[in-house]
């Protein structure tokens, strides 16, 4: 044979075989093309998980905002601040053409903060607060678009009363904290530095606020992980809806010669396509519910749209970890299942879950919180230790849900026929109820570490006052008001409508006559001039008429009743006033010696005392009034009756609501920021549940159909579903409570504090109880369409 002939009978050559690359990418294509294009089914389930993977994408963007929208606060809040205060004994030395005289007018309407300063021009070309495109005029304001529409509103007639200004513009969004702030500056041409006006000569400040105490840094970083630990797992549990209909499609295609390694790219694109839908509809969710951000007011909180902008980094984060967080857990999955060409087998169900490889997990989050998490006062903390420990607790406790579901409904014999029903459901498919149920483990046992840890710092960032409210539920205290208008004023609060006692007093400095040394502290006490009513709520003191005196020693202060002998010499005269403006008048050698006593607000009284009938309090250089005033709270709107009269006395009077307690700003805006962040995870959580409950439903469409077609009640299903969802919840909050518990008892002792409540619980497992009730009525209604005789239809 020749050469030639042998190369034409030789065999062709084979095709060269794929790269094992573009194998996988074909399989993945082939997965999204299922998922893209599988019929109903396929884009049912398909929009399922993007569904449930968007809500969870839109609140990790949400997320990602709040570092932006804190520094666009911030931002704003630094560009309104008043900068170069002029505090100088001279008023006028820093006078000019721009600088501004202002005082804070700053007051409560009904639980609400309305926050105003007064302003005069020094010159034709004052410096403007941001968000004011002109300065306001005398006798009228400028207010924000939110503090308009209260001002509108019926019933609101007292607040009206007590900002009589006209209003001529509105504040622009760079003047505000947030779109719901009430906020107003109003014009004058009366207002004096002796009136408490402060010049300032510009806006804008640049300082840096104090940093975060290392007790509040352990609980932003706790709050961190309780809200972003839920949704992690919503997320994983969303790419695996309707996993039980797409296992038995990849079975078929192993029937036509598809292997195990391809099913599960092929599954795997699925899983892509559904997360990477997700993605887009998790922006759209964001996007859309951006536009009505402004509206929405939670826990006092309101943000403008412009201010939830997500970090890139974050943004690009959220982006690869989601579509690589469904891949990797459904090839997780896949792993205890056997697709064969004919039919499915779920491994391990006969030996059921295992236990050793669970509890390691929250045990070595306790053991690193124990190791490294150890917070000291004064020294810096390490987050990653604290991060890393309650992110393996919290997990670990999802972990152990699933084995304990099984466990227990394993064990479930006999009942009811709805009973019946939703303990078989569950013990041929607990893993589905488990996954759904997570969630609200997590984020139950985050909240009541979160709630234990809160309880434990109460102390540090909630201070005891010494303000007794059964005395006087309001004070106020003025500069302004001197002479005359002093004794007026206090007339005024009394003939207040509500108003029962009024503890109003005028004082001012007395000093004892004479030159001293340079070296020497001229003797200085108090004069208080009042009625012997408000007297005897300053002083311990039995016999007293108008005209009467006292002399009045500090209780259990040696040193200072020293400094009050030698100020106040009965029978010889005192100085009263400072600087150039001095009356002398004599105190009258029959005063009696008194103690003083804690006044309402805490404070203690000393020196002398003075009856009106004594001295005449209009006629004191330097005087200042104080009102501490008793109301009737069966009085409708009593607290705002006294707010307007302290306006009409003085709209620069520091008036406040007097409380025995009073909270950190920073720690009580912590505790704030958790609230809001738990509804929107609550509020995630029902979603996840019921969209998990609405796929469980779908996949059992046919059998409810069999079941009423043979004579099941729709109220037997309808319980059967209740106690479907209740069963893993109720399991689900039992775990939430006891590692919620450990987990708190961990970071308090971490904290060198001790437990303060071991019952904080309760309110959360109330919620839990909600969530179940919630998910069972909105449930009922695809229930009963899906029990209809066309679901036995079948292609």
């Amino acid at each position: 044979m020749t050469l030639l002939e042998e190369k034409r009978t030789a065999a062709p050559p084979r095709p060269a075989s794929p790269s094992r690359g573009a194998v996988t990418l074909r399989d993945l294509g082939l997965g999204i093309r299922f998922a893209a294009a599988g019929g109903r089914e396929g884009w049912i389930r398909t929009l399922l998980t993007a569904v449930g993977v968007g809500l969870g994408v839109a609140l990790l963007l949400l997320a990602s905002s709040v570092p932006h929208l804190l520094d666009e606060r911030n931002a704003r809040e630094q560009a309104r601040s008043q900068a170069r205060i002029a505090d100088s004994p001279d008023a006028n030395a820093t006078k000019s053409d721009s600088s501004v005289l202002r005082i804070n007018t700053t007051t409560e309407y009904r639980d609400r903060t309305v926050a105003g300063y007064l302003m005069r021009p020094d010159g034709s070309t004052p410096v403007l607060p941001p968000g004011l495109d002109r300065f306001p005029a005398p006798d009228t304001m400028a207010v924000s678009p939110a503090l308009r529409e209260l001002l509108a509103e019926p019933g609101n007639e007292l607040l009206r009363e007590r900002l009589p200004y006209e209003i001529t513009g509105t504040i622009g969004d760079a003047g505000l904290r947030s779109p719901n702030e009430l906020l107003y500056y109003a014009g004058s041409d009366t207002l004096t530095p002796a009136a408490g006006g402060h010049r300032i000569a510009a806006y804008g400040d640049d300082r840096q606020g104090d940093p975060l105490p290392p007790l509040l840094l352990v609980l932003v970083i706790m709050v961190c992980v309780v809200l972003l630990a839920p949704v992690a797992i919503f997320i994983a549990t969303a790419v695996r809806f309707g996993g039980d209909r797409r296992d038995r499609r990849l079975a078929a295609l192993r029937l036509v010669g598809a292997d195990i390694r391809t099913t599960r790219r092929i599954a795997a694109g699925e899983a892509l396509f559904g997360a990477l839908l997700g993605l887009l509809f998790g922006l759209v969710f964001f996007l859309v519910g951006r536009q009505f951000v402004g509206a929405v007011e939670i826990w006092d909180v309101s943000v403008f749209p412009a201010d939830l902008a997500p970090d890139l980094r974050l943004a690009t984060l959220i982006a690869v970890a989601v579509p690589l967080t469904a891949v990797l857990v459904t090839l997780v999955a896949m792993r205890s299942v056997v697709i064969e060409p004919l039919g499915v087998v779920r491994r391990g169900r006969d030996r059921g879950r295992r236990l050793w490889w669970r509890l390691p997990v929250p045990l070595a989050g306790l053991a690193v919180l124990a190791l490294w998490g150890r917070v000291e006062e004064y020294a810096p903390v390490n987050p990653f230790p604290i991060t890393a420990g309650a992110v393996l607790v919290l997990f670990g406790l999802a972990l152990l849900l699933p084995w304990l579901v099984e466990a227990c409904v394993n064990r479930l014999r006999g009942g009811p026929v709805p009973w019946q029903l939703a303990t078989r459901r569950l013990q041929l498919s607990s893993g589905a109820a488990s996954r759904a149920v997570s969630g609200v483990t997590v984020a139950v046992a985050g909240a009541i570490a979160l709630q234990m840890l809160f309880a434990s710092m109460n102390a540090d960032f909630n201070r005891m006052t010494g303000q007794d409210p059964t005395r006087a539920q309001f004070a106020g205290y003025s500069e302004d008001v001197t002479g005359e208008a002093a004794t007026s004023a206090i007339e005024q609060f009394r003939a207040t409508k509500g108003v029962e006692v009024v503890i109003g007093s005028v004082a001012a400095y007395a000093s004892r006559p004479g030159v001293f040394a340079d070296e020497d502290v001229q003797p200085t006490t108090t004069l208080t001039v009042g009625t012997c009513g408000t007297l005897r709520e300053l002083a311990r003191i039995d016999a007293c008429e108008d005209g009467d005196t006292f002399v009045v020693h500090p209780p259990g202060d040696k040193d200072m009743t020293a400094w009050v002998d030698e100020t106040a010499r009965k029978g010889k005269e005192v100085e009263i006033g400072y600087g150039n403006k001095l009356v002398r008048w004599t105190l009258p050698a029959d005063s009696p010696t008194v103690q003083g006593r804690k006044d309402p607000m805490g404070d203690i009284h000393y020196g002398i005392m003075a009856t009106t009938g004594a001295i005449d309090a209009g006629k004191l250089p330097g005087a200042t009034i104080t009102v501490q005033i008793r109301v009737d709270r069966s009085v409708p709107d009593v607290a705002e009756y006294v707010r307007n009269t302290a306006a009409k006395v003085d709209p620069g009077m520091r008036f406040v609501t007097l409380d025995s307690v009073e909270r950190d700003r920073q720690y009580a805006s912590i505790q704030t920021g958790l609230q809001v962040g738990a509804s929107a995870v609550l509020l995630l959580i029902a979603a996840s549940m019921l969209v998990s409950q609405l796929e469980q439903l779908r996949e059992r469409r046919r059998l409810l159909s069999v079941l009423v077609a043979f004579g099941t009640r729709r109220s037997t299903l309808s319980w059967s579903v209740l106690w479907q969802t209740a069963v893993p919840v109720v399991l689900g909050l039992g775990v939430a409570i006891a590692g919620g518990l450990g987990l708190g008892a961990t970071l308090t002792w971490l904290t060198g504090k001790q437990v303060a409540d071991w019952w904080l619980f309760w309110p959360m497992a109330g919620v839990g109880g909600g969530l179940i009730v919630l998910v069972t009525l909105l449930s009922l209604p695809p229930l009963w369409r899906m029990m209809r005789p066309d679901g036995l239809r079948t292609e």
